[in-house]
């Protein structure tokens, strides 16, 4: 196994506000913790992932979506000898900002927004780390690290919506310590690969749990069904909640497997030999094979018509929805009942929206019903 961590990031650049070192912790370790220790990650155990919150205990929310999102990310990681901290932390800390009721709750809060610059829950993630978790004197937010913050903007690649950017953050906020168009490093793009397989292989164990789709319907994908053959046998009437797990189980290892050996081609193929060739490099290095690109294509068309346009989710959607916009107006006609004047003075449209969401989706349905 060749060692690539020429292309890890393991020096930190520093922070944004100056902080002496840790003799026990790396930079990144300190950056972890701090998240695993904010109200933020906590308030993620009661957040929407598909389903509400309220539908049952063992679908999946937020808090153990991105719990799960982080052991794949380590996992690749690791193998490839990066910083697995860094992804880890990364992993924690994508999905703070993420309002109740999942995506649907996120588009009504953005409609709300539409002319007070808009709601972007990955922007709204780094508004809590950056300006809303006040836990220390001498700063506001939980100061971490430029790698950190630079990974929870640019995951997806070069960030270029700077009047978006603007409205939401303020681009001088990150003191000039952030370059917009290098490419992330390779811990921002495993987190965020890790994130799809993630989320696509357990939305799937979900929604066969909730009977909104069956395994035969699942094995009509060739992936799955060639994975479905080896336990074929095996399977009975008390154990086929098993064969459920056993076959996303081996889904993951394929998906991981298939990332770790695409990357070591992309970084052969690109020439990539230190962290500079990374940031330079116009292409995300961390992807599937053009053959897994398209079975993932194909689960996600799956799980858009079986799961997520389901009518019952839709429901439950709208209703969230509904919830959202009712509770800005209410909070907006009379903002002082629900927010420190301080806040407010600051930009009082911003400051509904960070409240909101922030809350849990059980908070929100309580507060909805009591306005009634």
């Amino acid at each position: 196994m060749k060692n690539y961590s020429k292309l890890g990031l393991f020096k930190s650049r520093g922070r944004l506000n100056y902080e002496p070192k840790n003799i026990y912790r790396t930079p990144f370790q300190r950056d972890r913790d701090r998240i695993i220790h904010s109200a933020s990650f906590r308030r993620l155990k009661h957040k929407t992932q598909v389903f509400v919150n309220t539908e049952g205990d063992h679908y999946r929310t937020r808090i153990t979506h991105s719990i799960e999102v982080a052991q794949i990310a380590r996992t690749i990681a690791k193998y490839l000898n990066l910083n697995d901290d860094l992804a880890e932390t990364l992993s924690l800390a994508h999905d703070l900002g993420h309002t109740p009721f999942g995506h649907a709750g996120e588009y009504a809060l953005h409609d709300c927004m539409k002319n007070h610059g808009g709601f972007d829950h990955n922007l709204q993630t780094l508004r809590i780390v950056m300006f809303l978790e006040n836990k220390y004197l001498k700063f506001q937010g939980l100061n971490l690290t430029i790698e950190t913050l630079e990974g929870l903007l640019k995951h997806n690649g070069p960030y270029e919506e700077f009047e978006k950017l603007d409205s939401i953050i303020g681009v001088k906020k990150f003191k000039s310590k952030i370059n917009f168009k290098h490419n992330t490093s390779l811990e921002a793009q495993i987190a965020s690969i890790s994130d799809d397989i993630a989320y696509n292989n357990h939305d799937i164990q979900d929604g066969i749990k909730a009977k909104l789709f069956t395994l035969n319907e699942l094995i009509e994908i060739n992936f799955f069904k060639e994975i479905y053959k080896s336990y074929k046998k095996n399977i009975k009437r008390d154990n086929k909640e098993i064969i459920i797990y056993q076959i996303i189980r081996d889904s993951i290892n394929l998906m991981v497997k298939d990332i770790i050996k695409n990357s070591i081609k992309k970084i052969k193929q690109n020439k990539i030999n230190n962290m500079l060739d990374v940031q330079k490099n116009e292409n995300q290095t961390v992807i599937f094979s053009k053959n897994f690109l398209s079975i993932e294509k194909e689960i996600k068309e799956f799980l858009k018509t079986k799961m997520y346009n389901n009518k019952n989710v839709i429901v439950k959607n709208n209703n969230g929805k509904k919830i959202i916009k009712k509770l800005f107006k209410m909070i907006a006609d009379k903002p002082r009942k629900f927010i420190k004047s301080s806040d407010l003075k600051k930009d009082q449209h911003r400051s509904i929206s960070d409240y909101i969401s922030g809350m849990t989706d059980r908070f929100a349905i309580q507060l909805y019903k009591s306005s009634k």
